[in-house]
């Protein structure tokens, strides 16, 4: 008898349908195979279910047991086969009627005692069960709440096989997760209040969480660079449903949520310097998301930039770039969603001190070179304003006033982020450091003035023309903080004033 049910598999962040088949037969040698390229743990797990149907008091005669997974030339992974592989042993056994599992998608790991436990991707595997019309799905009760997400397919947590059988065969009733409401908890976010003076800082953060902009923080050490990039989340605006729905994907398959609901808060990631390219970038065996998709639609932090190995860097490309990450490996090719604001910090020299007046700096002019070379021309190029972050002296640290908090200064990037957001409406671009091409030069017309003065620009600091780009972006962005419709020479001159390293400075 060939018994088929549904459950499904992860690739990248999103599952696709796999049919389960199992053939279970009396005649000949009792013998168990498992088809449908699938690797070490989905084939160990005919000892965790057959001991698990053991301990859960099934009996199923021994046989020949041959276990499909199609499609059978995709790749398949982890735990979560584990749940409707039982649960198919015993309706092709006769056990349970086929019939009670046609309407349903399964995902679970089983213990050898029958309980049911959690499995990575569990709302992607749930938003699959939604598109195929399945009436609902049947997760670990740790994995309720992340499928509940799932809106318009039910999920039921049994917390063993045995509750999931007497659950399908109408033996038992089991009530439906209901997601509980998201929550937005803030009071954890460090406030810019706290940050006396570097108004100037202060004014490119702003900047660049209103457009979606990288930035880059330049000066000694303890001048606060690291300080400010930390007040950064406070100053972000919230996420929209669409935007939770892909983050919490996200940390769904990288198995980061634990038991949580709905990410609300924009991430904040930040890595070591020592991190290897394939810890920034992903993939791996199995291949998992790498930093920079643990940062999409918020911020990855780069602390001491120079520092990170240089093919640890040269990737950031890409998805700086495409707001997306692709790996192709012998074994797999995936593809993960990186739509990440980038904030760095880095010293202006080996010893830190050749901006700082009251220290010296004890750098030759080839060790600088030597350092700032550690950062190639076309990364640089992706990062929209490089900011100078002076050291603060003790009289300024005593007689500075608090500036704006943090959710002032939110409030100015909400009202900028929904001017862009009406602005590209029905375009592929979401904020103002999405701009390119046409739409470019549609939403960034200069005047007459303002295209010479920034030509003047262009020519005398040498600027590519990616970096001129960037500077149209960032005037759109400041141009948006002030309510104005176009283009001026102020919005111009700041725009080129938060890129210093253009300028041969710091």
């Amino acid at each position: 008898m060939v018994v088929r049910l549904s459950c499904g598999a992860i690739s990248g962040v999103d599952a696709f349908r796999v049919d389960l088949e199992v053939d279970y037969s009396r005649q000949g040698m009792p013998s168990f195979v498992m088809v449908g390229l699938a690797e070490g743990a989905v084939r160990e797990a005919r000892e965790r279910v057959l001991k698990a149907l053991q301990n859960s008091s099934f009996r199923i005669p021994p046989g020949r047991i041959t276990v499909n997974l199609a499609p059978a030339d995709r790749r398949k992974e982890g735990t979560a086969y584990d749940l409707p592989l039982a649960l198919g042993l015993l309706a092709a056994a006769g056990v349970i009627p086929e019939e009670c599992l046609k309407p349903w998608f399964f995902a679970a790991e089983l213990s050898l005692d029958g309980r049911l436990k959690p499995v990575p991707g569990a709302l992607a595997l749930a938003l699959l069960a939604r598109s195929e019309g399945a009436r609902g799905v049947l997760v670990a009760p740790e994995n309720g709440q992340e499928a509940a997400m799932a809106e318009g397919v039910e999920t039921f947590t049994p917390r063993t096989l045995g509750e999931a059988v007497a659950f399908l065969t109408g033996n038992a009733e089991l009530a439906a997760v209901c997601p509980e409401p998201p929550s937005e908890d803030r009071d954890d976010l460090l406030d810019l209040a706290d940050v006396k003076g570097h108004e100037k800082a202060k004014r490119a953060m702003e900047i660049a969480a209103a457009g979606a902009h990288n930035l880059l923080f330049i000066g000694p050490p303890g001048s606060g660079k690291t300080m400010l990039a930390r007040r950064m989340p406070g100053i972000l605006p919230p996420l929209d449903r669409e935007e939770a729905l892909e983050v919490t994907k996200i940390y769904s398959v990288a198995r980061l949520l634990n038991g949580r609901g709905l990410v609300t808060v924009r991430p904040f990631r930040t890595p070591h310097h020592s991190d290897s390219s394939v810890a920034i970038i992903g993939g791996g065996v199995p291949p998992h998301p790498g930093e920079v998709s643990l940062a999409h639609r918020g911020v990855l932090f780069l602390d001491e930039l120079p520092e990170f190995q240089r093919q640890a860097l040269e990737v950031l490309r890409q998805p700086l770039e495409q707001g997306r990450v692709f790996i192709s490996r012998a074994a797999y090719a995936v593809s993960y969603p990186a739509d990440f604001m980038l904030l760095a910090a880095m010293n202006p020299c080996p010893c830190g001190y050749s901006t700082d007046p009251r220290h010296t700096c004890t750098c030759s002019a080839q060790a600088v070179a030597r350092y700032r070379a550690r950062l190639s021309g076309p990364l640089l190029d992706r990062i929209d304003l490089h900011v100078e972050v002076p050291a603060v002296s003790y009289e300024e640290l005593q007689t500075s006033h608090a500036g704006p908090s943090s959710a002032q200064v939110r409030e100015r990037v909400v009202r900028a982020r929904q001017i862009q957001t009406d602005r590209y409406r029905g375009t592929p671009c979401r904020t103002n450091a999405d701009l390119s091409g046409r739409m470019l030069e549609e939403y960034c017309r200069l005047g007459r003035e303002e295209r010479e003065f920034l030509g003047n620009a262009v020519n005398a600091l040498a600027l590519s023309a990616r970096a001129y780009t960037r500077i149209l972006r960032v005037a759109r962005t400041i141009a948006d903080l002030d309510g104005a419709a176009e283009l001026s020479l102020a919005h111009i001159a700041e725009a080129i004033s938060c890129r210093v390293l253009d300028r041969g400075q710091s």
